[in-house]
């Protein structure tokens, strides 16, 4: 049997220390909003020194082109003052009911109103302030107390009549919300200021008060203007006015940073090639990263001053999990672009976004096929010979097979960007999707798959070749670890793929896996290297600090915080001064980020966690306290506080923090089973077996709940109802360690 990397629990569940970390804290995104007259544009509170930002009129005067290209963009007309020229929507005394609420939209004076339920439930007037966004849908902000914009959940689709567009309609059509729900208008997850707001204004600086809990959040520009993507430009100013210029100037001619990655670069097609290569190497990815800051899925963790930092020096992007992107990287939640882009093909052969879009209109550099046959030979790829579909059909446009797409919002189809070949062949095998029943919907993947290889004479390959190892990875079949530790070690596969296989190593760490963290995290890719700091978290401090504390001098910031998140709790006596230096600079930067988001309860908690490793009990306390009252709902709030008083030998306490935690969520499985370890402290047996039994039937794919439960059975002198428990969880993960040597040690018992 292998070794593994984990605490030997069994039979001593009364001295189980399980702590149930708070949600990721560079998980959740969101936004927040603002009150009257506190959003004040223009603002500059840069030094003398700084380069300033100068606004559109200013660059308008030498550039005239690109700014008509941008007005009327989606950056242009991103967020607006509401008023006759931006509101799209019917507020002629129009109603719109859902959920036996009956909001109503009208004018008064020349403003726009909104009267719907508020706070509490009950039926209010709210101005609109802003509008927000333009097309398929607009969406409307409206003022809360504390400087709070929230992003109204009822929406206005602008689309034409023709298209279906022209009605009222809500953004979560299926699902029952009241004022008590956690996707309420009035709630964080709608909430401009830390959801939205970055991404929708120039400069934005959110300027959140913690111990007020009050927003005081102010713009550059209302909207996404020139020097979102280029920088403030007051350098650029002064070196075009200059009479005199110092040619060494002309290089940068004032810019803070350049966006030159297409400078004198062209695509061309070698003899006899079908696919143009670059005609040099893209060497950095300075214009993917500015796009990528707004068209992610990524947590901010530090202010991006717009001078051309690197991405992760500010923002952590998502990886390929479950719920956001299908076992083969398909889209699947709002990933928006970016982490679909860097699973490609064109990616990898050194295509950027204004490659295929213009950069200030937005728009496509060609109408349809013709933005692909840039770079792709008309004759073989725009060819029934390859798309298999009569010319001037569906199925003859490239993006329908290789850019499939999938709705959000409701009404805003969006494409996935990973450019890949259909494989319904996956599909049979893990159930993910395929452009071809995406059009052919009386159709099965079976279907599609003998239809494909009967044209193509094999079965299709592409560039992208991990669904396999994502999928064992995610069902815990018996060979996930084989499968994720090749993938890991394919350098021709993509980075956020490699990335999210080494994160998944955190659950099934043996002598066979770990060396590969050593590998994970010296990767060049920064993703692999953030993957491998999260796979270390089972491990004893002093194991992880061996392996990751050169990670504390990182050339970037965000993974300098994650490396100090790691090693929280590192004893610091032995250190040499320039480690204990190395690890204390970190951890400033780990509470920076934490403190930029503390209008988020997961960062409040990720504070409360760091204070209590440091030995800061006050601090741990109030964070945790201040958790709960941002948002009394979050679960892991009383999780983390209920902890922090079993570490202080404060159970009695801990007890009621759990029990105030389910009487708000009483479905919320994780609190159940930390009452269950918390009745086993108590030496109440009976009742953590209840406890422990609800938390694996509430969620009962969660292999540690199940595990722990299975180990509270035993001790109950309940061998065979535990290793009962155990099987069904090894049917739905045949590979969990953790089950499968659980069920060799309950195997030498007797019954």
């Amino acid at each position: 049997m292998k070794k593994q990397y984990r605490s030997a629990l069994f039979l001593v569940l009364a001295t189980t220390l399980i702590a149930i970390a708070g949600y990721n804290w560079l998980a959740k995104q969101s936004s927040q909003p603002v009150s009257k007259g506190l959003i004040t544009p223009p603002i500059s509170q840069t030094l003398p020194s700084e380069p300033k930002f100068v606004g559109v009129a200013v660059c308008s005067g030498c550039h005239a082109d690109q700014t008509k290209h941008w007005q009327g963009s989606h950056h242009d007309l991103a967020m607006q003052e509401a008023n006759e020229r931006t509101v799209l929507g019917d507020f002629n005394q129009a109603e719109f009911k859902k959920d036996d609420v009956v909001s109503q939209f009208f004018r008064r004076d020349g403003h726009y109103f909104v009267k719907t339920d508020g706070t509490d439930g009950k039926l209010t007037e709210f101005e609109v302030k802003y509008t927000f966004g333009v097309s398929p849908l607009q969406q409307y902000l409206l003022e809360l107390p504390g400087g709070r914009l929230q992003a109204l959940s009822i929406a206005w689709d602008s689309r034409s009549a023709a298209q279906g567009g022209q009605h009222w309609f809500h953004l979560y059509p299926n699902e029952k919300i009241d004022h008590t729900d956690e996707l309420h208008w009035t709630k964080p997850s709608q909430n401009w200021n830390y959801m939205c707001a970055e991404c929708h204004s120039t400069k934005l600086e959110k300027n959140y008060d913690q111990a007020s809990q009050t927003y005081n959040t102010q713009w550059a520009e209302i909207n996404v203007a020139c020097e979102a993507c280029h920088g403030p430009g007051s350098g650029h100013v002064d070196w075009a006015q200059a009479k005199d210029r110092n040619p060494a100037d002309d290089v940068k001619k004032g810019l803070t940073f350049k966006l030159d990655e297409h400078h004198g670069v062209n695509w061309g097609f070698a003899p006899g090639s079908d696919n143009a290569n670059r005609s040099e190497p893209r060497t950095t990815s300075k214009e993917i990263e500015v796009c990528a800051r707004c068209h992610s899925r990524r947590g901010q963790l530090f202010t991006y001053d717009q001078k051309g930092e690197p991405l992760l020096d500010t923002h952590l992007p998502g990886l390929l999990r479950e719920t956001l992107y299908h076992a083969d990287g398909q889209i699947d939640g709002e990933v928006y672009e970016y982490g679909s882009f860097l699973q490609s093909k064109m990616h990898q052969a050194g295509v950027s976004c204004s490659d295929c879009h213009e950069p200030h209109s937005l728009k496509l550099r060609a109408e349809g096929n013709g933005v692909c046959l840039q770079c792709h030979q008309a004759n073989k790829y725009d060819s029934e010979k390859h798309h298999f579909h009569k010319t001037g059909t569906k199925g003859a446009n490239c993006v329908d097979c290789h850019m499939p797409t999938k709705d959000y919002m409701v009404v805003h189809t969006r494409h996935d960007h990973s450019f890949r070949i259909p494989r319904p062949d996956l599909s049979v095998k893990f159930g993910t999707p395929n452009a071809c029943v995406n059009c052919h919907t009386d159709k099965q993947a079976t279907w599609a798959a003998k239809q494909l290889k009967r044209w193509l004479g094999h079965e299709p390959q592409g560039y992208q070749h991990y669904a396999e190892a994502l999928h064992a990875a995610r069902v815990g079949a018996v060979d996930a670890d084989t499968k994720l530790v090749a993938l890991i070690r394919d350098q021709d596969q993509p980075g956020i793929a490699r990335a999210t296989a080494v994160s998944e190593l955190r659950r099934r760490l043996t002598e066979e896996t770990f060396p590969l963290l050593a590998e994970a995290l010296a990767d060049k890719d920064p993703l692999v290297r953030a993957g491998a700091l999260e796979a270390l978290d089972p491990l004893p401090v002093e194991q992880r600090w061996q392996a990751s504390h050169q990670l504390l001098r990182d050339p970037l910031r965000v993974i300098r915080a994650l490396a100090a998140e790691a090693l929280t709790g590192t004893p610091t006596e032995q250190l040499p001064a320039n480690e204990k230096t190395d690890l204390q600079q970190a951890g400033a930067d780990y509470l920076a980020a934490q403190k930029l988001n503390a209008d988020q309860p997961g960062s409040l908690v990720n504070l409360g966690n760091f204070y209590a490793a440091n030995g800061d009990a006050k601090g741990a306390e109030q964070s945790f306290r201040q958790a709960l009252a941002l948002d009394p709902s979050w679960v892991p709030a009383y999780i983390n506080l209920s902890d922090f008083y079993r570490q202080t030998g404060r159970d009695t306490e801990g007890e009621k923090v759990l029990l105030d935690g389910l009487a708000l969520q009483p479905k919320a499985a994780a609190l159940h089973h930390s009452l269950g370890l918390l009745r086993i402290r108590q030496k109440n047996l009976a009742d953590a077996l209840i406890s422990l039994r609800n938390a694996t039937e509430l969620a009962p794919a969660d292999t540690h709940f199940r595990y722990v439960y299975a180990l509270a059975l035993h001790s109950a002198g309940r061998t065979a109802e535990a290793q009962t428990v155990v099987a069904i969880g090894l049917q739905n993960a045949p590979g969990d360690l953790v089950l499968k040597d659980l069920k060799q040690q309950l195997a030498g018992h007797k019954k």
